[in-house]
């Protein structure tokens, strides 16, 4: 069953007598939310509420070990849930067999990036009754508008709009980046609730993360040495290689989303301009470069090596630097033998 995002963000009650979820998409930072908000909401009713994250691979690898922490039960707990991570069709026979059995007191939320309609996972928890299919989209620029202004209204805080305009445009389409900018904001406004344009880049380290930013862009173009110089300033300043990462994939599925759509348009000025959500004015002609640069098979397998990358990275911390290093290079040659 196919539920759009934000009936379940309103009535998500409603919604909690089903045990199986599928977030999937670009939108990581709402699929945080809506998996959050199920995991509160159900530990308001059993504060003993065991929860477990797994990944898509510790399924594959090691059936039976998933089985039994979906069947052993707990003396302390009344419900578990179990989170999926990075979850693709090679786990749709493990899941069918869950949801034929239909275990009362599990509840499993998978989480995907981008599934095609052709996807076996994805075409499944759309049309069975006991399941719930969530697609999470990239936000619009007018949906990051209306959060950034409810958040600042809810702490009183001030903002011209040409703050609130550079906040949005910072997020990359990313509410979970966007809110993580306004925490920011709301720690140092304590004691002072209107906010100049120079106090919020000054808060949010602005050509920081412009220069992030800038290095993604010129490394997908494949532009080797514009990259290694944003690189290396970069590198002075340290780098925050998962916050990389989430820039580049959320770039790579926005080029993904959009060249699965090129043959419904003539050219590719008007495949950008009809995009939803809309491409920042700034962005498209780049954009229109990277599409000439990069084809749809490159752009699939490199989505999933960005995630084997972000976990490897978060697994083993002290190769990460190298891990990062080696992986950006491969790209940004990769795309300049392309282009």
């Amino acid at each position: 069953m196919i539920i759009k995002s934000y009936e379940i963000q309103k009535n998500l009650s409603n919604f909690l007598k089903y045990n199986f979820y599928l977030l999937y998409g670009e939108n990581n930072g709402l699929k945080k939310e809506i998996r959050e908000s199920i995991k509160v909401t159900i530990k308001r009713k059993d504060s003993n509420l065991e929860l477990l994250s797994l990944y898509d691979n510790d399924i594959i690898s090691n059936k039976e070990n998933f089985y039994n922490s979906i069947y052993s039960g707990s003396l302390f707990s009344k419900k578990k849930i179990i989170t999926i991570n990075y979850g693709t069709d090679k786990i749709i026979n493990v899941i069918k067999d869950v949801v034929d059995k239909y275990p009362e007191n599990i509840l499993i939320i998978i989480i995907s990036d981008i599934l095609e309609k052709k996807s076996k996972l994805r075409n499944f928890f759309e049309t069975n009754t006991k399941t719930v299919c969530i697609p999470c989209y990239l936000d619009g620029e007018k949906d990051l508008q209306i959060i950034t202004k409810t958040e600042l209204k809810k702490n009183n805080i001030n903002l011209s709009q040409e703050s609130i305009n550079l906040l949005v445009e910072k997020s990359n389409s990313d509410r979970d980046n966007l809110k993580n900018e306004l925490e920011k904001i709301k720690s140092f406004s304590l004691n002072k609730k209107n906010l100049e344009l120079d106090e919020i880049k000054s808060i949010i380290n602005f050509s920081g993360e412009y220069k992030s930013d800038s290095l993604i862009n010129e490394c997908l173009c494949g532009n080797i040495p514009q990259y290694k110089k944003i690189l290396s300033e970069l590198y002075i300043n340290t780098i925050n290689y998962i916050f990389l990462l989430k820039i580049l994939s959320n770039k790579i599925r926005r080029l993904l989303s959009l060249k699965m759509s090129e043959q419904n348009y003539n050219n590719l000025d008007s495949l950008i301009n009809a995009f939803k959500p809309p491409i920042f004015w700034k962005e498209k002609t780049i954009i229109k470069k990277q599409l000439t640069v990069w084809n749809l098979n490159e752009l699939k397998t490199t989505i999933h090596e960005i995630n084997d990358v972000e976990l490897l990275c978060k697994k083993k911390p002290t190769i990460s630097k190298v891990v990062f290093f080696n992986f950006f290079n491969k790209i940004c040659k990769k795309a300049n033998n392309y282009s």
